[in-house]
């Protein structure tokens, strides 16, 4: 087995950034970031990103990676987070595995993306076909059924479309060859602590933050980022805080109920991570955020 990988995980503003870095700083460890958004160059203020200042305490990898035009997919974050980890532990250092975004998150446990390759030109024909195409096309390659595929998400119908035309097998079989798959992190042991808060403690804080933002520049930062393909990119022009700000900027919202927004959304958001975390994740500890040491983090 190769060195431990520690994970830290929790629902959006519960202090995992706070706690990262202090843990990797007593340990001489390095942090890998498990947030898809934080590979985007210039998502800096509406993704609570590791300031410079922060980064320079700790050196942090899958950082500013990507522009917000390039692609992203938890295949080459898999690719590039064995990469990072290889890297640290090759110069004797620990890991810490640092994030709150499930799909990715799931990386760490489990297999979360086959092998099928899909050809570019595959992909261009099925993303000009129809969603009511898209999906007649899908069952009459598996006539047994589509098992419990979403079909009224276009997205997902398209991926699945995609992964039967370029393998020439069903879902079911692709499905089955999944589950025997290993996970990309199998031979690594993982240790997982989840940090936590009360729900009014929690709130307070997403109050704070959201103002935090607002006052040292959302707006701006989005305005800026609107020429550089921000609404091309459908994760990061989604997000909680970019997708609200473009709202507002569009007419759509009055600047006095922005920061309410963003705030209700941000909550509604925990409310999911709370349920994914609870019912998705293996057997982990969970531990108060505001009532901890460093050496208990990870039950040292």
């Amino acid at each position: 087995m190769k060195p431990p990988l520690r994970v830290l995980t929790g629902c959006t503003a519960t202090g995992k950034t706070e706690w990262a870095l202090r843990w990797a700083e007593a340990r001489g460890a390095e942090i890998v970031s498990c947030d898809p958004l934080l590979f985007y160059r210039g998502l800096d203020l509406g993704t609570a990103k590791p300031t410079a200042a922060e980064r320079a305490r700790v050196p942090h990898h899958l950082i500013d990676r990507l522009d917000l035009t390039e692609r992203m997919d938890v295949t080459y974050f898999v690719a590039a987070a064995r990469a990072a980890v290889a890297e640290i532990q090759a110069r004797g250092r620990e890991v810490l595995v640092v994030g709150g975004s499930g799909f990715y998150l799931r990386s760490f446990f489990a297999p979360v993306a086959d092998a099928v390759a899909v050809p570019a030109e595959l992909r261009a024909e099925v993303a000009g076909l129809e969603p009511a195409a898209a999906v007649a096309r899908l069952r009459a390659l598996n006539p047994a059924g589509l098992g419990p595929l979403d079909v009224a998400n276009p997205r997902r119908v398209s991926r699945a479309l995609e992964r039967c035309l370029a393998s020439g097998r069903t879902l079911a079989a692709l499905a089955a060859d999944f589950a025997r798959q290993p996970g990309p992190f199998a031979d690594w042991r993982v240790d997982l602590t989840r940090l936590d808060r009360a729900p009014e403690d929690l709130n307070a804080r997403i109050e704070r933050r959201v103002a935090d933002m607002l006052r040292a520049g959302l707006v701006a930062e989005v305005r800026g980022l609107l020429p550089a393909g921000l609404q091309s990119n459908p994760s990061a022009s989604r997000a909680i805080g970019y997708r609200e700000v473009i709202a507002a900027l569009e007419g759509h919202w009055s600047d006095a109920a922005l920061a309410a927004e963003i705030a209700q959304n941000t909550r509604a958001l925990v409310k999911k991570q709370r349920t994914w975390f609870r019912t998705q994740l293996p057997a982990h500890r969970v531990l108060p955020a505001g009532d901890l040491t460093v050496a208990g983090l990870f039950g040292e």
